[in-house]
């Protein structure tokens, strides 16, 4: 990619300007697959809920390999092996090898890795993919069947949906004992095919209370799986797309390993959760789904006096307290044709910047969001 100029914003992190117009808003240019050699995609909620393919996804992905990005998936759910995960994938359509799956089963393997001897007992908590990547990564996964009468010098837990109390009972009693305690991710829910479930992070909580201490968290958000994904890929952060549909792991790890974050609006969080995500979180792109990957994407910049543009539009706010609302204009006149996800990333970073000034409340900036049309 080419050289770029650093620029902050309400958006809370660095904003390269890779292209500008004459207004002097800051553009993509190209479409962000064209933009960002190197992918890295979350699978619940942006690729598949549950057992069924999000809409457009495969599709899109595809494109983007046709046309020369490389894409690698990296998810905070443990529960699987990465062959499976693959195989399962392949299944909805997308083209892919197993090495190009990373969990945070493997971020944890590999973290204990380093910190213990080679054949190490851990115990495993969670669904296969955990007992895998131990077994990967040189340690002697131990069930918790067994681990009454075999002493464990770790903990590794991850999600699986028939970890049972006995299990997490033993990772309490173990932890007790002195074993090092890792958690691969601590999201406290799961999208499905069927709603919102009870994610990892819940099981985390239930074992936390028990014991009264904290574990280390190893998947999303922090950089560890970006990083990863990143050099599976050979590409560097600037080069590097995160895309994903949940703020504090998706957004937040792109960040943390100083990569652009792409958010969906096909799984956990919505247009109201963008507008309230604190500065950390709130991701560079927005997308009603992946086809915004094959997009010329036009991005917001300031134009002082609280106006952002983008491509011969503007976004202002207007009114106070209960009455504010983003007016949006085109060359002095409004327009309500302009399309709703158009408004959306307009109107996030006007509201963002009125937040952080103080100028309304949480409440106000949801309520002053474009109505979907």
């Amino acid at each position: 990619m080419p050289q770029t100029t650093e620029t902050q914003g309400p958006l809370g992190h660095g904003q390269s300007d890779r292209t500008a117009d004459r207004s002097g808003a800051s553009r993509v240019g190209r479409t962000l697959a064209a933009a960002y050699p190197g992918l890295v995609c979350d699978l619940d909620g942006v690729v598949y809920r549950g057992a069924q393919p999000v809409p457009h996804a495969v599709d899109e992905l595809t494109k983007a390999q046709h046309n020369g990005s490389r894409v690698v998936y990296a998810t905070n759910n443990a529960s699987r092996p990465p062959a499976i995960v693959a195989e399962s994938l392949r299944g909805f359509g997308v083209r892919l090898d197993d090495a190009d799956v990373l969990t945070s089963s493997m971020a944890g393997a590999g973290h204990l890795a380093h910190q213990l001897p080679a054949g190490a007992a851990v115990l495993a908590i969670g669904g296969p993919g955990v007992t895998e990547a131990l077994e990967a990564a040189g340690l002697r996964p131990v069930a918790a069947a067994d681990a009454a009468k075999t002493p464990v010098e770790a903990v590794l837990q991850g999600y699986g949906a028939g970890v049972t109390a006995a299990e997490l009972g033993e990772a309490a009693y173990a932890i007790q004992g002195g074993a090092r305690w890792v958690a691969t991710n601590n999201d406290l829910t799961l999208p499905t095919d069927r709603g919102v479930a009870p994610g990892n992070g819940s099981l985390v909580a239930a074992v936390q209370l028990a014991v009264g201490i904290e574990p280390t968290v190893v998947g999303k958000p922090g950089p560890m799986l970006y990083e990863l994904a990143a050099e599976a890929l050979g590409t560097g952060p600037d080069s590097t797309l995160g895309i994903g549909d949940r703020l504090e792991t998706d957004t937040a790890g792109a960040h943390a390993a100083g990569m652009d974050a792409l958010h969906v609006l096909t799984g956990v969080h919505g247009p109201a959760d963008l507008v309230r995500a604190p500065r950390g979180m709130r991701p560079r792109f927005i997308g009603v789904d992946l086809r915004v990957l094959d997009e010329a994407y036009a991005e917001p910049a300031p134009a002082g006096n609280g106006r952002w543009m983008a491509a011969g539009w503007a976004g202002t706010l207007v009114g106070q307290g209960n009455s504010a609302r983003v007016s949006f204009e085109a060359g002095g006149a409004a327009d309500a044709d302009l399309a709703w996800v158009a408004k959306l990333r307009l109107a996030l970073p006007v509201l963002w910047q009125a937040l952080d000034q103080g100028l309304i409340t949480d409440a106000e900036a949801v309520a002053a969001l474009p109505e979907p049309q």
